[in-house]
């Protein structure tokens, strides 16, 4: 049986075990996860796209609307000005604000970036091997939008490429178009120098790609979601796109990116498309000749090498060959040789 005290010393404690807890501070609530970084681009690879841009859109425009020697030699001046590697890596820094552009994707990278750890593992992965992105929700939707983009700048560049080097045959008809070419030597070495010029973007496209990267400007750009394998070029643009979405995409690692913008096949096509332009003007001697060297090689070359990087269909360009039936036999008759007539005596 219970004593009277014992009752009385139970029924206290418990008394001050609830005041205690009535007194107690409540269980602080669980943090809340840190906000995902700001979508964030370098700015050298904003000046790249801008590069890039400044070249398609001024070559592009370039019209065989030749009235002389100097027409001539001014859009020569404009084909030939873009650096291969400059050209290169702008088209996929390019490709990477385009990719932005895609709310699906920035959604799905977005999906991984609850904690800098997580962050980090993926960042990482992606950094390794570029194609880890394509695994990304969302990246379907947004390689769609690099592949229409990438693939009209070089359809349009390879047209206007096309009516040039027509006008190459049109214009033989005009007296002036024979003439040779004068400084034909510097012509040639000043083709070479501004090949090896990276070029300066205008300043409003920077600030307008700037704006799209950080999601403040659409780029009005349309495509439909596209499906793999993807080029390599478009790849990498989808991979820097994450990278920024992840906040990898910055100047501090601007080496890394600048490795994952190295792509051997179009680095090789645009660099072809040089040789080939080099030793077109080497040879070339009469003004029309020009025009065929620009049409050809500084355009055409160059568009199908964007085309290439995009994935899409490269341009094919009829050229006639004469049939022969499987079933034909032939027999080669020999020449007779005609008779030595006898000498006279």
């Amino acid at each position: 049986m219970i004593s009277a005290s014992r009752a009385g010393l139970t029924a206290s404690a418990i008394a001050l075990a609830a005041i205690l807890t009535a007194c107690a501070e409540p269980p602080a609530p669980k943090s809340a996860p840190p906000p995902p970084p700001p979508i964030a681009l370098a700015p050298k690879l904003i000046e790249q796209a801008s590069a890039y841009r400044y070249y398609m859109d001024r070559a592009s425009k370039i019209t065989p609307a030749f009235a002389a020697g100097p027409d001539i030699a001014q859009a020569l001046k404009v084909g030939v000005s873009y650096e291969p590697k400059q050209f290169l890596q702008g088209a996929i820094a390019y490709g990477a604000i385009v990719a932005l552009q895609d709310p699906a994707f920035v959604a799905g990278v977005r999906q991984y970036a609850g904690s800098p750890a997580q962050r980090q593992e993926i960042a990482y992965a992606i950094m390794k091997d570029p194609a880890y992105v394509v695994g990304i929700q969302g990246s379907s939707s947004a390689a769609g939008l690099v592949v229409n983009a990438l693939g009209a700048d070089g359809a349009s560049f390879y047209e206007a490429g096309k009516t040039v080097k027509q006008s190459a045959y049109d214009i033989q008809r005009q007296s002036w178009s024979k003439a040779d070419v004068a400084s034909r030597d510097l012509r040639l070495s000043q083709a070479k120098s501004l090949s090896a010029t990276p070029l300066v973007g205008d300043l409003a496209e920077t600030s307008r790609l700037q704006q799209a990267a950080t999601g403040g400007q659409t780029l009005g750009l349309t495509g439909a979601p596209a499906t793999p394998p993807f080029t390599p070029v478009v790849i990498r643009s989808l991979s820097i796109a994450a990278l920024a979405i992840l906040g990898y995409g910055n100047e501090t690692n601007i080496e890394t990116l600048n490795a994952l913008m190295v792509e051997p096949n179009i680095a090789s096509c645009t660099n072809l498309a040089k040789l080939n332009l080099y030793q077109c003007l080497a040879v070339s001697k009469p003004h029309y000749e020009d025009i065929f060297c620009l049409g050809q090689h500084a355009m055409m070359d160059t568009a199908r090498c964007v085309i290439k990087a995009s994935g899409q269909p490269e341009p094919y360009e009829y050229k006639f060959v004469p049939k022969v039936r499987p079933d034909a036999t032939y027999t080669v008759t020999p020449v007779k040789k005609p008779a030595k007539k006898a000498a006279k005596k």
